[in-house]
């Protein structure tokens, strides 16, 4: 649509003169006019020139009372916006032209209101154009507003200092359509802006900002339902569909939900505003958010009411009339903006209000930090109010403020159960879904409770128990360190108990009905639920039951207790259904049972009727016989079970220590249990840490038997009991070592007169180690070689000394007289026990040889034989000895004897011839020494003797002693007879040889 032809339907001429006649008369008014129009162009309004041709758009349609629309279509270098509403006036081209002149000022319903937003367009354009298809165009020009400006003679140095730049919006031109570019007015629109683009960069620049152009625009200019975008071809349309009852506005499909206030202001508030806005004392608030929660790229900024320069990280948008600083980006300080922060906050407050009650108002709750002073005034205003507005879902559909409301970290379900109902557990519960640890309910002031304290007010509460199991499901899959103080309810009664762990939840088998008297705690059957084993509670089975510490408080308090028979009774019913054996739950024999003489015994001291011990024991062993009808009721198997003797009782114990046993700190109460201790102790030898018994077995009242036959015999063939005599204990030193001990039961065994009223220790098994005959007697018959070695019976010499004081004993049973020891093993026992590093102590009567007869003598007569030099020296003289030379010493220590070299002077008195020793000896004998001294007749201390060495020579009176004596001194003394062959034939040398290779 062409516009209306006339030469100058606006007076543009008249403007322009006056504008040149005040330059001209003031040259100062020239430069404030050029640098208020950079100021606006280049500052406040830079970067809006689209949103200031909607704003101008709107406006329009306001005037006209017509809905807005606009469309910008930018092709190539030029810009055009086209729009619906009162077309162009000249009221409206002097405002355009003249600065902070609006021709809006009485229109109560415009946005714009100083009148300079046009110039907007001088940052893009040096001749932008206005026309309106009924009253005509208007264009402004750089180019020509520079060539008027020029006929000024006082402007030409300005205008060379500024490089020719001029106000050109100060002086408007007729459209001129003899121009090539023409401005026509699109069919279905009132007026079009024309701009040609100064540059590339401006171009670019243009382009930008139709891009961003988006739901913003259309909530900041209510007046405009619809905004065509048009870059080179490429199109889109922004529409807007206000529901005003529902305060909503649909803007391409997203639903924006909006509060507005507005009204009057005081003028108090307008004392320090410009007279342009005292004239307009209205004030406009309006708050829009979308369904979505996301922005759709509206700059995070406060609409005033177009964008600024305020940052206001909200996710929400605000148009609000705030008072603009000069730079018309930032909103100035004062009275105006106190008041309006306030009537923000309000407003925000009722749009969150009328949001559904989702979760998303909690992303709308402002945080802690703000993005400018102005942000962070509306948050503290907004703040200020939240925790007051009823925005909080609870059960029913109701709403509540922040501070009546909780929110519960824990499982949905659980949640769900304890809010819903007309009776709810916790008034006031967010529903499942809000999340409990959103910054925003503590900004709302709701009280989080974590699962753990919710559980712990449970306590109080009065449900039945078929309830507790619904509560138990909603928390299956909580984790186990909340759920500590758990409340259940107990079987019989409306006990209700802090935490699972400990309680019984009764399996088959078993029913807590005819158990009351043993003070068990089970879960109510009502109330059961695979949650409650996970946090402790036992799936109780009867064996389960009887490990319970209620179980065996019960059994240990039974003598003294009101109701003994019913102890009895449930305890003995558990004992059957768990099938336990006897001996494996040892506390049982403390269970109160009558006897056949009517008085209470604990249960380890009843013996059944025919028991083998009423005929073992002593006749006044502390026992009882058990009651023929509580045979009857039970049968021997589960009172054995429940400890009534049959056969003897086997203590059982893990992890004792043996310093504590033998020190007394701990018991077991067995016969001389701490002297067993200690032989432990002296057995496993030194140690850093207290060693450690894993386990151990232990048959009871031995020291109770009389009839040691028969109960050996009862020992040897039951399998329970025989494995607590022959299977040895282990004990774990600190070094994870593992040592054997004898077994307590065979310990004990050993050190009593057992066997043949006579200890087992002072017996030997027939047909073992011959060095042991005639120091011990045979065993006797009847019982298996396995059970006589545990009880003690002597196998082997290697054997007895292995034992803490088998060196004594064996010293002791020598210098016994009543004992016969053969010639050829007392040399073997004396280096056995040279050898022993067991210490003894010095003996009164040693076993010793005499002129080559053994005899038993007073340990002060005896010497112990270190040389065999010095035998005839000895004759009639008692002597120790050992089979080898190296143990006399030794020996000599060991039993505080003499060594014979130590009693004999042993003086040469004959001179000898020293001669070379035959090289075919050393063949035998390598080391032997060089040279002998050869004598025709030896005499030592007055003796004759064969040979002699005492002085470290050899001294010989022939073949038999040379032999020996160079044997005795290499250290050889088993060669001596190989070296007399040689010496008395070398020749037989060879086949010597020979025959030493044949030995092993």
């Amino acid at each position: 649509m062409t516009p209306t032809v006339n030469d100058d339907p606006f007076g543009t001429g008249e403007i322009r003169d006056r504008v040149l006649r005040a330059w001209e008369r003031s040259p100062a008014r020239f430069r404030e006019d050029a640098n208020a129009e950079e100021d606006y162009a280049l500052g406040g309004y830079r970067d809006r020139v689209v949103v200031e041709l909607a704003q101008n758009a709107a406006d329009a349609a306001v005037r006209a009372g017509v809905p807005g629309r606009l469309r910008l279509t930018l092709r190539g270098a030029v810009l055009t916006a086209a729009n619906t509403g009162a077309p162009l006036d000249a009221a409206g081209v002097e405002a355009l032209s003249t600065l902070r002149a609006s021709a809006k000022r009485d229109d109560a319903g415009a946005v714009g209101r100083f009148g300079v937003g046009f110039s907007a367009v001088v940052a893009v354009s040096d001749r932008p154009a206005i026309a309106s298809a009924r009253t005509g165009g208007v264009e402004w020009s750089a180019e020509r507003a520079r060539a008027l400006a020029a006929r000024i003679p006082a402007l030409r140095e300005e205008l060379d200092r500024r490089g020719g730049h001029v106000p050109l919006l100060r002086l408007p031109f007729p459209l001129d359509e003899t121009l090539d570019e023409t401005l026509d007015v699109p069919d279905g629109f009132d007026t079009a802006v024309r701009l040609p683009l100064r540059d590339d960069e401006a171009a670019g620049r243009v382009r930008e900002q139709l891009r961003q152009a988006g739901p913003a625009l259309l909530l900041a200019l209510p007046a405009l339902t619809c905004v065509e975008i048009d870059i080179d071809g490429d199109t889109r349309t922004l529409t807007a569909e206000r529901d005003e009852a529902a305060g909503a506005v649909v803007i391409d499909g997203t639903r924006w939900h909006t509060v507005e206030d507005h009204g009057v202001l005081p003028p108090g508030l307008l004392a320090d505003r410009p007279a342009e806005e005292r004239a307009r004392p209205v004030w406009q608030v309006r708050w829009a958010v979308p369904d979505t929660g996301d922005l759709a790229g509206t700059p995070a900024v406060v609409h005033a009411p177009t964008p600024g320069d305020e940052r206001l990280d909200l996710p929400a948008l605000l148009i609000a009339s705030f008072p603009l600083a000069p730079d018309r980006r930032h909103v100035a300080p004062g009275p105006l903006t106190d008041f309006l922060v306030e009537r923000a906050a309000d407003a925000y407050a009722r749009l969150l209000r009328a949001l559904p009650a989702t979760t998303r108002l909690l992303d709308l709750v402002p945080g802690p930090v703000a993005a400018g002073e102005l942000d962070a005034r509306i948050r503290r205003a907004v703040l200020a109010r939240l925790p007051e507005v009823p925005l909080l879902p609870v059960a029913g559909g109701a709403r509540v403020r922040g501070r009546d409301a909780v929110a519960v970290d824990g499982p949905a379900a659980f949640v769900e159960l304890l809010g819903g109902g007309d009776d709810p557990v916790v008034p006031g519960l967010l529903p499942p879904a809000w999340p409990v640890r959103h910054a925003a309910l503590g900004a709302l002031g709701v009280r989080r409770l974590d699962l753990a304290d919710v559980i712990d007010e449970l306590a109080a509460l009065d449900r039945e128990p078929a309830w507790w199991r619904g509560l138990y499901e909603t928390l299956t899959g909580a984790p186990a360190d909340a759920l500590g103080a758990l409340p259940v309810p107990l079987a019989g009664g409306d006990r209700l108990v802090r935490g699972p762990r400990g309680l019984l939840v009764a399996a088959d088998g078993v029913d807590p009905a005819h158990l009351g008297a043993l003070g068990l705690r089970f879960v109510h059957p009502d109330a059961v639920h695979p949650l409650l084993p996970r946090l402790g509670a036992v799936e109780a089975g009867p064996r389960a039951v009887l490990a319970d510490p209620a179980v065996r408080a019960a059994v240990e308090g039974s003598l003294d207790a009101d109701e003994p028979d019913e102890i009895a009774e449930a305890v003995l019913g558990l004992v059957r259904a768990a099938g336990v054996e006897p001996g494996e739950e040892p506390w049982l024999a403390e269970l109160a049972l009558p006897g056949a003489d009517g008085d209470l015994y604990p249960a380890g001291e009843l013996l059944l009727p025919d028991s083998p011990l009423r005929d073992l024991v002593a006749a006044d062993a502390p026992f009882g016989v058990a009651d023929a009808g509580l045979v009857e009721r039970w049968g021997a198997d589960v009172l054995a079970a429940a400890g009534v003797l049959e056969v003897f009782a086997v203590a059982r114990a893990e992890d004792v220590e043996p310093a504590a046993l033998a020190a007394g700190d701990v018991t077991l109460h067995l016969d001389d249990e701490d002297r067993w201790a200690d032989d432990v102790l002296a057995r496993v030898g030194d140690r850093e840490l207290p060693p450690l018994l894993p386990e151990l077995h232990a048959v009871r009242d031995l020291e109770l038997v009389d009839d040691w036959d028969a109960a050996l015999r009862l020992l040897a063939g039951r399998p329970r009991l025989r494995a607590a005599v022959v299977e040895p204990a282990h004990v774990t030193r600190h070094d994870g070592r593992r040592v054997a001990v004898p077994s307590y039961t065979a310990w004990w065994l050993r050190r009593h007169p057992v066997l043949d009223g006579r200890r087992p220790t002072e017996f030997r098994l027939p047909g073992e180690d011959e060095l042991l005959a005639g120091l011990y007697d045979p065993a006797p018959a009847g019982l298996d070689r396995a059970f006589l070695l545990a009880l003690g019976v002597r196998t082997s010499l290697a054997d007895l000394l292995a034992e803490p004081d088998g060196a004594q004993e064996l010293l002791d049973r020598m210098g016994d007289p009543e004992r016969t020891v053969p010639r050829r093993h007392l040399g073997r026992l004396w280096t056995a026990l040279a050898d022993c590093a067991s210490a003894v102590e010095p003996p009164e009567r040693v076993r010793a040889v005499v002129d080559g007869e053994v005899e038993v003598v007073d340990a002060v007569d005896a010497l112990v034989l270190d040389r065999p030099d010095l035998l005839p020296l000895l004759r009639g003289q008692p002597l120790v000895i050992a089979s080898h030379g190296d143990a006399a010493e030794h020996l000599a220590e060991l039993l505080d004897l003499p060594p014979a070299s130590e009693e004999i002077e042993g003086v040469v008195r004959t001179e000898g011839e020293k001669r070379p020793v035959p090289e075919a000896v050393r063949a035998v004998l390598p080391d032997a020494p060089g040279t002998y001294l050869a004598h025709d007749r030896l005499v030592v201390d007055g003796v004759f003797v064969p040979w002699w060495c005492g002085d470290g020579q050899a001294h010989a009176t022939g073949p038999w002693g040379l032999a020996r004596a160079l044997a005795w001194l290499a250290g050889r003394w088993e060669a001596r007879l190989s070296v007399e062959a040689v010496l008395r034939d070398p020749d037989a040398l060879p086949t010597l040889l020979a025959e030493n290779d044949l030995e092993p």
